[in-house]
């Protein structure tokens, strides 16, 4: 768990439920795609879990309530003997904008990829989401890799 000026950054809980899905609900809307109840339902599980290979979630918290979450995963990969660590979601809430949530919440990621000795953190955005890659120029270093995937 981390704490800074009045935010606490800690892990997923159970009891986190309600609150997890009002943030990843605003977080989808924010890349204008949803997803259905089951993936809702199939997502809050696999946060929960014990396999490895499932992601992680940490929510970061004000005065009791939860303003922020971020979700990551620990893979393989063919070029590092040592897994990596893919930030899939990140979401501050637009109140807590600009307050350093999101960098509380990046920095968390990096801790943890520290304690898994994964030596590398990547992430991908949009290419229009100017104010989250204000953040991401200070936080990481942009590549020059561009995205495919297998068409819809």
């Amino acid at each position: 768990m981390t704490t800074t000026s009045h935010t606490i950054i800690r892990p997923l809980t159970a009891g986190d439920r309600a609150a997890w899905e009002t943030l990843w609900r605003a977080y989808l809307t924010f890349y204008r795609t949803s997803v259905g109840q089951d993936v809702f339902e199939s997502t809050f599980a696999r946060l929960l879990g014990n396999d490895d290979h499932d992601f992680n979630a940490l929510i970061a918290e004000q005065n009791g309530t939860p303003v922020g979450l971020v979700h990551f995963l620990f893979h393989r990969h063919c070029w590092r003997i040592e897994n990596v660590c893919y930030l899939q979601d990140l979401y501050a809430d637009p109140s807590v904008r600009g307050t350093g949530v999101g960098r509380q919440l990046i920095e968390a990621v990096y801790d943890a990829a520290d304690k898994a000795d994964a030596p590398s953190v990547y992430w991908l955005t949009q290419d229009d989401n100017a104010a989250g890659r204000r953040l991401y120029d200070r936080v990481g270093q942009l590549t020059n890799f561009i995205k495919y995937q297998r068409p819809a």
